[in-house]
């Protein structure tokens, strides 16, 4: 199997840190993986954007034109990159952030998540991107959420391995968010 994902938001949304994440639990999968961000010059505030593919089989390029799913977590990037994901793909949308529906394409399984809301719940709002990973990998079945939470070792730095409960309970919680909205579409 072959997912490539495409990743967008800004600055201090984490999508680097998740798509770094995406590509260790591939990894740790034993999967071929590439990972590539790319960000503006702001530290916070800027564009970020990522693209990982996790592979069976060798990864030619990491630069991925019309990827199989993107995950868009700020209106700008809904703009901006939403028209690139391929007919049949998967579209996760921050829909605390974004009010276009995606109702231009009938063509995508569009899931909103109100991702800074349920963010909160959790007591921390920058556990958005942890909750949106999660809601990929359970609705693509890219990687495993095991996979992910071993990953987060790798990815935090050590000063941070403190915050892995509380990111693991982020990955559960999206997870669990994605699989209410599936068996709603059933």
């Amino acid at each position: 199997m072959n997912y490539d994902v495409f990743m967008a938001g800004f600055g201090g949304q984490g999508i680097l840190l998740i798509g770094n994440l995406l590509a260790y639990a591939g990894m740790i999968e034993g999967r071929n993986v590439s990972y590539f961000p790319a960000y503006g010059v702001e530290k916070r505030g800027g564009a970020a954007t990522c693209t990982v593919v996790v592979s069976d089989e060798e990864v030619g390029s990491p630069v991925i034109g019309n990827p199989g799913a993107v995950l868009i977590l700020n209106p700008l990037s809904m703009e901006k990159y939403f028209s690139r994901v391929r007919p049949g793909g998967l579209c996760i949308v921050n829909s605390s952030l974004i009010e276009d529906a995606g109702a231009s394409r009938n063509d995508l399984r569009v899931v909103r998540i109100p991702v800074n809301e349920l963010a909160l719940e959790l007591g921390d709002a920058r556990l958005l991107n942890m909750i949106t990973i999660g809601a990929y990998a359970e609705l693509s079945g890219a990687v495993s959420r095991e996979s992910l939470k071993s990953a987060l070792k790798n990815v935090l730095p050590e000063r941070n391995h403190r915050l892995i409960p509380m990111n693991v309970e982020a990955i559960e919680r999206g997870a669990a968010f994605a699989r209410e909205v599936a068996s709603q579409a059933a």
